[in-house]
Parts: C-alpha cells; structure tokens; sequence
C-alpha cells in the first residue's frame, strides 16, 4: 500500500505510538494515507480504537515478525 507518509514508532509503548499517528496525521491532508510501524503488540487494537473514535479509516493493518503496521486514511 502506498503512503504519503510513515512513521516509526518502534521501542515505544502505548500511549506513544497514538500520540505520534494523531501529530501527525494533523500535518496531513484529507485523503492522504499513513503509515505507522509499532513494535507494541497493542497498537492492534489501540488503532482499531483510534480509527472509531476519530474517524480516520484504518485502511489496513500487518503483523511482520514483531512489527505491527497500520495504515490509516485521515479523514
């Protein structure tokens, strides 16, 4: 999947990898897509919770070794 922009939150815990994706899914614009790699086997379920209560589409997520990524539409 194509993004226009990635973020590397490796090593960090929750809240963190969230904090990141919403900065910077702030500099974007509407119909750009995110991506987020996360070494946190919680950001599954924290993006699934982000994209419902923000209302950015989590187009996507992988899980690569022990690496979770996430794409996300902003909204």
């Amino acid at each position: 999947m194509q993004a226009q922009k990635d973020l590397d939150t490796r090593g960090l815990n929750c809240p963190l990898p969230i904090l990141k994706a919403k900065k910077a899914l702030a500099d974007m614009q509407s119909g750009e897509v995110l991506k987020v790699v996360s070494t946190d086997p919680g950001s599954m379920r924290d993006f699934q919770a982000f994209a419902r209560q923000t209302g950015n589409e989590l187009l996507e997520q992988t899980t690569r070794a022990d690496e979770f990524i996430h794409y996300l539409r902003r909204r």
